[in-house]
């Protein structure tokens, strides 16, 4: 044992030291969420603040709460896509011989990309419809809300396609080889 893992100095105190903080494995779209889940946090807060120590709820922070959870789950997505994440199930792929396997994984990771592009198309196809629809509490264009979904998902497919890269040049997925876990 060396004396930096030393837990108790000579005179026997408690002695340790903190690893240093690397924030290199966050994207900046894992800010964004983070950013987005802060505003629901303070609109939940002053809801709570408002209706129970006030006893005058503000109508409005329920809407925008709602409003605010479906913008950090869409964008919190893209996270999930980026570090591959995402709920799967490679139960199959222990049966499977490697080439077979290797085939089924390509064919899923471009689902994946063909599904997240499709459904970037409709949210942009979406997005100006909803310019006229109003929210109900807050004179503003629901298209806001659409938008950040339809960015969410916009992630989502590049996301997709980078794993799908990445898959390509390893040579293999976490489908395949679930022991190695790829979280970057």
């Amino acid at each position: 044992m060396t004396d930096d893992e030393k837990v108790l100095d000579e005179s026997g105190r408690f002695h340790a030291t903190d690893a240093p903080i690397d924030l290199s494995g966050y994207a900046w779209e894992d800010w964004l969420a983070l950013a987005f889940f802060w505003l629901l946090a303070i609109d939940v807060f002053y809801q709570f603040f408002t209706r129970y120590v006030l006893s005058d709820s503000a109508g409005w922070t329920e809407e925008i709460a709602r409003y605010l959870l479906i913008v950090v789950t869409f964008v919190g997505a893209s996270m999930a896509v980026r570090r591959n994440t995402h709920i799967h199930v490679e139960f199959i792929y222990r049966y499977l011989p490697p080439l077979l396997g290797r085939a089924l994984s390509t064919f899923v990771d471009l689902i994946r990309i063909g599904f997240f592009g499709y459904v970037t198309w409709l949210g942009l196809d979406l997005v100006p419809r909803m310019n006229n629809l109003k929210m109900t509490v807050i004179d503003l264009p629901m298209s806001y809300v659409y938008g950040m979904v339809t960015l969410g998902l916009a992630l989502c497919c590049l996301r997709s396609v980078q794993v799908a890269l990445r898959h390509w040049r390893q040579g293999w997925s976490v489908l395949e080889r679930p022991a190695e876990s790829e979280v970057a």
